[in-house]
């Protein structure tokens, strides 16, 4: 079964402030790279989905949310999502991308 992709505005932003913050701290060419890995990363969602882990968010809300890691060391993120599943659609939809170092979403202290 494949998976319908669905990337929230959230989430295109926080890729684009991620993406300009990289070629600030690096270079265009790095930060291009890293931007066309996380497309990827995501694509790669469209089949079996369930294979990543539930976020540490999970707890917070109604929906399950799930993460696929991305990147290495200080450049790691979370991808967060949710899965939809129906008889006409079957479809991840990516609520955020956050920086692994970041604080947990839902938690009262943000």
């Amino acid at each position: 079964m494949r998976y319908f992709i669905e990337i929230s505005s959230v989430a295109e932003a926080q890729a684009d402030s991620a993406f300009l913050l990289l070629s600030q701290m690096t270079s265009p060419e790095i930060a291009r790279e890293w931007y066309e890995g996380l497309l990827k990363a995501i694509e790669s969602l469209s089949a079996m989905p369930k294979r990543c882990l539930l976020a540490r968010e999970n707890q917070y809300f109604s929906k399950e949310i799930r993460q696929l890691l991305y990147g290495k060391g200080r450049n790691s993120y979370r991808i967060l999502f949710t899965i939809a599943e129906s008889e006409d659609v079957s479809a991840v939809r990516i609520l955020h991308i956050r920086h692994a170092a970041q604080q947990t979403l839902g938690d009262n202290q943000e």
